[in-house]
């Protein structure tokens, strides 16, 4: 086969590729998660190969720990935030009747008798309906409930996952050996070069961007607790959860914070202490923790990474949000190791 048409043939498997993933994403889910699961549990289960653990009964322990881990943080955090989300509802009432007496008064605006809240019935309608923490989870799972198809779809896809995950973390390193043979030989040596650095890249990133969510989320949560913010601890998870984008955190979070502080208080001088621990927490995310735990791990402008997640929702949706990093972090040694062939390259040295 010719040079060109081993090329066509390239193009024509990557844009199948392609299609393939457009048309199946909404049914991905589930498998990018465990296949996500599998690679990042995949170097403890080789550690305890090491130690003369047999492969399944090494994922068996890995698996088990990290399901283990899950429940506990469920059963800690859940029942913290259905008990913040409860005093959040409990406050509107307050924040309204703030609003339309005190600060649009306050610049000249008095709103029409037919246009004001009904105060005194939103709070009734609110303790009726969200006296007890349990209230949260009920009314949720009833809305969900309402669409047979919706809530299979989630029951199904949640179940997935650990069984994706389990399988592929068995199989792991028999997986790979396959696709390692499907290379033709003469490319083996620059693919095994490639896909080892792309491994390296990747999951340095991947561990050094966790480390970096869950440390900003500590530090969110406990800034806002010490200013006094109810909802510390679920705006200090999601601003953490969603930092991987960046400057996503930083926006997402103060802008739930200051309206949680306004709800709860009624006041903007506590928007203060708001803005101080955004301030703090953005100047250790870019001075410390991104220089110290990924630092130039994924070889990409902050831009290339927001085009990249972008690019991935549009294109794919949630799937595509889950995979456009690991894609461009892939991407990025590709394109480094055609940069270095082109520097070596005849026609960039001007040399017939």
């Amino acid at each position: 086969m010719s040079p060109r048409a081993r090329m066509l043939v390239a193009v024509a498997a990557l844009a199948a590729l392609l299609v393939g993933v457009w048309l199946l994403s909404p049914i991905l889910t589930p498998f990018v998660f465990g296949a996500g699961l599998a690679y990042l549990g995949d170097p403890l289960v080789d550690r305890l190969e090491a130690w003369r653990v047999p492969r399944t009964a090494g994922v068996a322990i890995v698996f088990a720990s990290l399901t283990l881990a899950a429940i506990i943080l469920g059963l800690l955090l859940v029942p913290m935030l259905q008990e913040q989300i409860v005093t959040l509802a409990k406050r509107i009432p307050e924040f309204l009747d703030a609003l339309q007496n005190r600060w649009l008064p306050a610049i000249g605006i008095d709103l029409p008798a037919d246009f004001r809240f009904d105060v005194a019935s939103l709070r009734e309608l609110v303790a009726q309906h969200w006296g007890e923490a349990g209230g949260l989870a009920a009314g949720l799972w009833a809305s969900l409930s309402k669409s047979g198809v919706a809530a299979m779809t989630l029951v199904g896809n949640l179940a997935l996952i650990p069984v994706v995950t389990f399988y592929l973390l068995r199989d792991w390193d028999l997986l790979v050996a396959r696709i390692a043979e499907l290379i033709p030989r003469q490319w083996l040596p620059t693919a095994t070069a490639l896909a080892n650095e792309t491994d390296e890249v990747l999951s340095a990133f991947i561990r050094g961007q966790l480390l970096v969510m869950l440390a900003l989320a500590v530090v969110y949560t406990v800034g806002l607790w010490i200013v006094g913010l109810d909802l510390a601890l679920l705006i200090g998870l999601i601003a953490g959860m969603v930092s991987f984008v960046p400057y996503l955190g930083f926006i997402i979070g103060i802008l739930l914070a200051v309206i949680a502080s306004l709800i709860q208080n009624a006041e903007l001088l506590p928007l203060l202490g708001v803005a101080l621990v955004f301030g703090v927490g953005q100047l250790l995310e870019s001075t410390v923790l991104t220089p110290w735990l990924v630092g130039d791990r994924i070889g990409l402008h902050p831009v290339a990474v927001i085009f990249a997640v972008l690019a991935g929702g549009q294109l794919f949706g949630f799937v595509g949000v889950l995979l456009a990093l690991p894609v461009a972090a892939a991407m990025a040694v590709f394109v480094r190791f055609g940069t270095r062939l082109w520097l070596r390259s005849a026609l960039y040295r001007g040399q017939s």
